[in-house]
């Protein structure tokens, strides 16, 4: 049995990224312990005010220490967010600038090479778009999908990471739609 986080990125909780996010979630508790957060929920600042120049000045919220322990104790990450300007929203970006720190996340070592703090985890993104898949693929070289799995997830050491992409949104009918939301609670309940 895995322990799944599901992290909910859209700012809107009555979007197609939330509903897929509880597909996901339903089908997962089945079979799985599952925890979904909309972290448009938790109270933090998006901002890093300082970059991470000197992160002692910076005061870690709550909430943001709760979702730490969240991440360090599931198994599988689940990041469910559109893509917006061939990335994430801000407040997706913000939670990853602001939780997954020096320290926490990975640690830098004298030889250059990080450490990876968050080995022996999986991930699985969710992520709706309006651009054709292969637009975004091949046109313009998917650089949000490249940047979480490469940049953020690998350089965790979070491994495997599997992209899910739902897309196009703005011209889904009715069935494509609950279509989306049976293949999202498929892998939900497999927990992948």
């Amino acid at each position: 049995m895995k322990r799944i986080l599901i992290l909910q990125g859209h700012p809107n909780k009555d979007s197609l990224v939330s509903a897929l996010a509880s597909a996901y979630y339903a089908a997962a508790r089945e079979e799985h312990e599952a925890d979904l957060v909309h972290l448009i929920d938790l109270d933090f600042s998006w901002n890093l005010p300082k970059g991470y120049k000197d992160l002692r000045e910076v005061e870690l919220e709550e909430d943001l220490q709760m979702m730490q322990e969240k991440i360090a104790r599931a198994t599988h990450l689940v990041w469910a967010y559109p893509n917006w300007w061939g990335s994430m929203p801000a407040l997706t970006k913000g939670f990853i600038d602001r939780t997954l720190l020096p320290g926490f996340a990975f640690k830098y070592r004298d030889g250059g090479l990080p450490e990876r703090l968050l080995k022996g985890k999986s991930a699985r993104l969710l992520v709706t778009m309006d651009s054709p898949v292969w637009w975004y693929k091949f046109v313009i070289g998917a650089p949000g999908h490249k940047a979480m799995k490469r940049a953020v997830l690998h350089f965790c050491g979070i491994k495997p990471v599997k992209i899910t992409t739902f897309a196009v949104v703005r011209k889904a009918s009715e069935q494509k739609i609950k279509h989306w939301l049976q293949k999202a609670a498929l892998l939900g309940r497999k927990g992948v």
